[in-house]
């Protein structure tokens, strides 16, 4: 990755025609071939940018480019497309390369994998008297995340997300469709938990007579789960 600090001025053509007049810059040279355009505020967004697949040539400034102090020329052009981003440099304030390597990507702290393990091993969050039956029960249309029993011998089928929307709703409804079909299972309630819930999802899951339970996760994170400890 390359870093570059400089007054340029910079030209993006094709699709739509945009620029940036001159001003001092973050210029990001990814090994991928994207160059993305930074200013000092905006947050994390560039002012404009190229993705790949593309390729960064360096030109020599015509006579008209000398004149205005133009020292060196960027020219990315997108290889599917042909637009092209004309970075015009005055000045190299800074210029630095490093090899970052292979990165492993991000982890995420609370996805549903996480959720769902956690609930797992307290049941007590959907309520007293249930006990857990399996995660991941198996269905002809797909894996139930959790399957509980209560005290009455009625079964509890959740599905965990951490984000619920109606999409959500709509896969716990055609889970409790098939399950209430099997006598040994039926009747069968549902519960829709996640850390949030969609208004529009909530609604629909309540005409649907599908509970709708939000999660903590910091909460339940900090909740002894019973399992065996050695300290």
């Amino acid at each position: 990755m390359r870093l570059v600090i400089a007054r340029c001025s910079v030209d993006y053509t094709g699709r739509l025609n945009a620029h940036l007049p001159l001003a001092t810059r973050l210029l990001v040279h990814k090994g991928d071939g994207s160059l993305l355009v930074h200013s000092d505020g905006g947050s994390y967004k560039p002012l404009n940018w190229m993705s790949p697949p593309c390729s960064l040539v360096v030109e020599q400034p015509d006579d008209v480019d000398v004149e205005d102090g133009v020292v060196e020329r960027w020219r990315v052009t997108h290889a599917k497309t042909g637009d092209a981003l004309l970075v015009r440099i005055h000045e190299i304030i800074h210029d630095t390369a490093h090899d970052l390597g292979v990165d492993p990507g991000l982890i995420k702290d609370g996805v549903e994998a996480d959720l769902q393990r956690l609930l797992a091993e307290q049941v007590s969050v959907v309520g007293e008297g249930l006990t857990l039956v399996r995660r991941e029960y198996p269905t002809a249309i797909g894996p139930v995340d959790l399957l509980l029993r209560d005290d009455n011998g009625g079964t509890v089928a959740i599905e965990v997300k951490r984000r619920g929307d109606i999409d959500g709703v709509e896969q716990l409804t055609r889970y409790l469709e098939l399950l209430n079909r099997d006598p040994r299972l039926a009747p069968v309630t549902g519960v829709y938990a996640a850390q949030e819930i969609k208004p529009q999802a909530r609604v629909l899951a309540t005409d649907r007579g599908i509970r709708c339970l939000t999660l903590d996760y910091d909460e339940m994170k900090g909740i002894d789960s019973g399992a065996p400890r050695l300290f």
